[in-house]
């Protein structure tokens, strides 16, 4: 499967309406993954919300990826899980790729900690995720990790490697050519007054980068 691309990291909005609303429009720019998270909801709105984001998501060709519940995921058959600090099962990463099974995809946030990368790689991670690369509104008190980390991690991991935090489209060039084979943007995509444009014009940074590697000589 290839990670790469935009991923959509949903906003804590109790309104399933205007939430189906918000990632359609995102879907429809082109943005090849959506995380669903939202830290607010109760069990039985989470379940409800997540459903229908897989919902349009399998309408869309996009894949949906759970933040921080594995078991969610494999509830609703969700395309993977993406898990931060502790919220693994039992506090393994063997155990949440065990639960996911071969087929879902399990993204690890890594911080700004290589060493947390090498944990993940060790325990079948499809991506590693670092950052906040910029300073962010939805976690302002994130530590930050620099840019070239994210060279340094795909070197080491031989895995892709997703950036977050504080991206928006102007800086969001850099963290492509730092190594970001994925973005997850979460304000600077929702709150754009026109998402669909806003999305298609993140995918586009990849398919101008994927243009120019065409288009080098093989060494």
């Amino acid at each position: 499967m290839i990670i790469r691309g935009l991923c959509a990291v949903t906003v804590d909005d109790p309104l399933l309406p205007r939430l189906s609303a918000l990632v359609k429009a995102a879907l429809d720019g082109g943005a090849p993954f959506v995380q669903y998270r939202n830290k607010m909801a109760s069990r039985p709105l989470r379940r409800a919300q997540a459903a229908e984001m897989l919902r349009i998501c399998r309408a869309s060709g996009a894949k949906l990826i759970i933040n921080d519940d594995v078991w969610l995921a494999v509830e609703i058959g969700a395309d993977g899980a993406h898990l931060s600090r502790d919220d693994a099962p039992g506090g393994s990463l063997a155990a949440a790729r065990d639960a996911l099974g071969p087929k879902r995809i399990l993204g690890v946030s890594c911080y700004n900690e290589l060493a947390r990368g090498e944990e993940a790689a060790a325990a079948g991670a499809d991506y590693i995720a670092f950052g906040s690369m910029f300073s962010s509104r939805t976690k302002p008190a994130a530590v930050r990790a620099p840019l070239d980390l994210l060279g340094e991690a795909r070197r080491r991991f031989a895995l892709p490697v997703a950036a977050i935090g504080g991206i928006t489209l102007d800086n969001a060039p850099e963290v492509i050519a730092a190594g970001a084979d994925m973005i997850a943007v979460v304000s600077d995509l929702f709150d754009a007054m026109d998402i669909k444009a806003r999305a298609a014009a993140y995918q586009q940074l990849f398919n101008q980068g994927a243009q120019r590697d065409r288009g080098r000589p093989a060494s």
